[in-house]
């Protein structure tokens, strides 16, 4: 069985944000192939923006989308990862876009600051989040039915997860490959990437 990941690229995006889930997925898919245990590839991953131009990161290093907004094939997993997000908390068919998608994924997950979105969206409502712990108390002050989380790597509600900052995006990505396709792939694929795992999360569906 595949899975289909799409991952938000926006003007300023973090970089790690965007290619630390990407690198997991993607290792995780040829860790699995290459020991033959999960045929075909257990993760499809997609990169989907406004358009098919490059999108430009924060620093200047650009993306190429393999999907628009509305072209993408449909989605297991949507991650929205963060960066500067106050111009795409502007844009009322982000928002749409973002909420329509998450209602057929089994996952909506961010990284960072891309919870300021879910929250836009109405994804998260009075749900546990985390983000960027220089961002959690404009977290806090912009959406206050939440109870933001400090000093944890990600939150898992569920349906949605967040996570940390910037490389806290990997940790979590290694607890959703958990969730998928179990603990064994995902310690597996952080070994590949020779990645200290910090399993430091919370999790609703352990309680």
């Amino acid at each position: 069985m595949s899975f289909n990941i799409g991952i938000f690229l926006f003007p300023e995006i973090e970089v790690l944000d965007f290619a630390g889930p990407y690198e997991v997925f993607t290792t995780a898919t040829r860790v699995a192939a290459r020991e033959g245990t999960l045929l075909p590839p257990i993760f499809n991953v997609y990169a989907i923006a406004e358009s098919l131009e490059p999108v430009t990161a924060r620093a200047g290093l650009k993306f190429i989308p393999d999907f628009q907004l509305n072209t993408h094939p449909g989605l297991d997993v949507l991650i929205i990862p963060g960066g500067v997000v106050n111009a795409e908390m502007q844009k009322p068919y982000v928002q749409d876009w973002i909420s329509r998608t998450a209602s057929s994924t089994a996952i909506t997950a961010s990284v960072c600051t891309g919870a300021f979105l879910l929250a836009k969206a109405g994804l998260l409502t009075t749900h546990k989040v985390t983000t960027h712990w220089e961002d959690q108390n404009d977290l806090k002050n912009m959406f206050p039915s939440l109870d933001v989380i400090s000093d944890v790597r990600w939150v898992d509600e569920g349906s949605v997860v967040t996570s940390a900052g910037i490389s806290a995006g990997i940790d979590m990505s290694l607890h959703l490959i958990e969730r998928f396709a179990g603990l064994p792939l995902a310690e597996r694929t952080a070994k590949q990437m020779e990645f200290e795992w910090t399993r430091n999360g919370i999790s609703s569906l352990h309680n």
